[in-house]
């Protein structure tokens, strides 16, 4: 059997803090693009490709050889970072590199790695 919620015994709503709230909330569209961002950040593998771009710029063969992994997949997974703003890139002659976008991509990966060694 299910265990039900306890109820409140009288219905009282703080009017203050519900406008405080709902004035100070994002606009659906922000909130959309906010969860999608921390879904590209989901995945260990492109966790992986930011962290190692902490360092420096590197081309795809060179994130390819320091992740262990082909370089279709790391390709694969630069495209979603591109498209999520994560990540740069740079044309030289014929390879690309790529970087972190700024300095909130480093933030966000150091906020969370911070916040999971507590």
């Amino acid at each position: 059997m299910a265990e039900e919620t306890p109820a409140c015994e009288y219905m009282h709503i703080h009017q203050d803090l519900v406008e405080k709230v709902n004035q100070n909330m994002p606009d659906e569209d922000i909130l959309c693009d906010l969860a999608e961002l921390y879904r590209v950040f989901g995945d260990s593998t492109r966790i992986r490709i930011l962290y190692a771009l902490f360092e420096s710029e590197m081309c795809v063969c060179d994130i390819a050889q320091v992740l262990g992994m082909s370089i279709s997949a790391i390709s694969h997974q630069l495209r979603v970072l591109k498209q999520a703003r994560l990540v740069r890139y740079r044309r030289e002659g014929k390879t690309v590199f790529y970087a972190l976008s700024d300095d909130h991509v480093r933030s966000i990966i150091d906020q969370g790695i911070g916040h999971v060694e507590e």
